[in-house]
């Protein structure tokens, strides 16, 4: 007899940002690192090297129902201010947030930080007189790193 094993359920979770007052989403895209390959030839070999290239993280989008909250759009205008200016754009721009996963009674299983964010882009949802559903924002972060850590 093994132990059985529990699998970490994707409904519950939250996610906690910098300077952001309400973060509640209802969709948060997957965690990725992607490594690049280096493959190179050498005479006489019949197949490529390969080694590890450089290392990416790839955007994160979060969905949320639309609220009277501007904080995220804030964000965005800041990326546009930004932008538009000459020069290094200020740390401030840059935010960090954990995703947390919860088990069905609310305690936390695991903690992803993500690292040095800023807001790529914002959505704030579409219109459609005949739905009967509620209109999406979504926003696209673009982070620097991210790494699992401990619950707390």
């Amino acid at each position: 007899m093994g132990t059985p094993t529990n699998w970490d359920k994707k409904f519950s979770f939250v996610i906690e940002i910098d300077n952001v007052a309400r973060a509640a989403f209802a969709r948060c895209s997957e965690l990725a690192i992607e490594a690049n390959n280096v493959a190179y030839k050498e005479g006489g070999r019949l197949h490529d090297h390969n080694a590890p290239g450089t290392v990416m993280f790839p955007e994160i989008t979060l969905e949320r129902g639309a609220t009277d909250d501007f904080d995220l759009y804030n964000w965005m205008v800041e990326t546009y201010n930004a932008a538009t200016a000459t020069g290094t754009p200020p740390p401030e721009l840059y935010r960090n947030l954990d995703i947390v996963q919860l088990d069905r009674a609310g305690d936390e299983l695991k903690r992803f930080r993500v690292k040095q964010c800023y807001c790529r882009r914002f959505s704030a949802g579409d219109w459609d007189n005949d739905a009967d559903e509620v209109r999406i924002e979504s926003v696209i972060l673009k982070p620097d790193s991210w790494k699992q850590i401990k619950a707390s």
